[in-house]
């Protein structure tokens, strides 16, 4: 299983970026893709998320309305368009394949060890 984001960076608020990953060698065939971020000093949120069909869409209220996430090629590729940036979404931000055995609460608050993760990449945000 491998998870790999792109698309992170430094840009100033109110601009945009685009956040990409790529998933390949996930075993099961429904399992969603979400977004997470970890800030210094924070515990790790889930930002958004995107069911196995990819019809059914969940986000932080922190992010909504400025945050999309959509797919390509199935789930082989998920994306996270970031508009409005603003300092305080600055963090490392993590893509994760996961069934619904992770779920404990909601799409977006999952058992990080019953997920597939990627390495991270970090975006920052100067106000």
């Amino acid at each position: 299983v491998q998870l790999v984001e792109s698309g992170g960076g430094l840009v100033q608020a109110g601009e945009s970026l685009r956040l990409s990953c790529a998933v390949s060698g996930f075993a099961f065939e429904d399992y969603a893709v979400g977004w997470f971020r970890q800030a210094p000093g924070k515990e790790r949120e889930g930002v958004a998320c995107i069911s196995a069909s990819a019809t059914t869409t969940y986000y932080a209220t922190s992010v909504k309305g400025r945050f999309t996430i959509s797919s390509g090629n199935g789930l082989k590729t998920v994306y996270l368009q970031m508009n409005e940036l603003k300092p305080e979404d600055t963090a490392v931000y993590y893509c994760a394949a996961y069934s619904g055995d992770a779920v404990i609460s909601s799409p977006l608050d999952i058992r990080p060890d019953l997920a597939a993760w990627g390495q991270g990449t970090q975006v920052s945000v100067s106000s």
